[in-house]
């Protein structure tokens, strides 16, 4: 359905210190800039993209808006937890933890204040 997911950054290479260490915990590689100065992130089919917002304005986060990521385990749902806070995320709302419905998630708010989660499948 989707073929991306674009959020403002005011400050791109903070941006970028998060969301390598991020992806990088969940198996994927290091964003890329491309020409018009947005950093791309593609893993797995999605992509996301991070650009300073194009009207000269400063970026804003979306009031209950959240980006889900989806992660392989419970370990890599962890990992991406940990490198988020280690580079300028926020835990927010309870520790990662598993769902009733067997999947675990965590939440974090990137540098910019974006709301953010990673979630597992459900285990069977």
């Amino acid at each position: 359905m989707f073929t991306h997911v674009m959020i403002g950054s005011n400050d791109l290479d903070r941006a970028r210190a998060f969301y390598d260490a991020t992806f990088m915990a969940l198996g994927g590689k290091p964003g890329e800039m491309d020409a018009r100065g947005r950093l791309i992130y593609v893993h797995e089919g999605g992509r996301l993209m991070i650009t300073k917002p194009i009207d000269g304005k400063p970026a804003t986060v979306a009031n209950g808006g959240t980006i889900g990521i989806a992660a392989e385990s419970q370990d890599h749902v962890l990992a991406w937890h940990e490198a988020g806070t280690r580079h300028g995320g926020t835990a927010i709302e309870s520790p990662p933890a598993e769902r009733p419905n067997g999947s675990f998630v965590a939440y974090l708010r990137d540098p910019d204040g974006n709301k953010l989660t990673a979630r597992s499948q459900p285990t069977k």
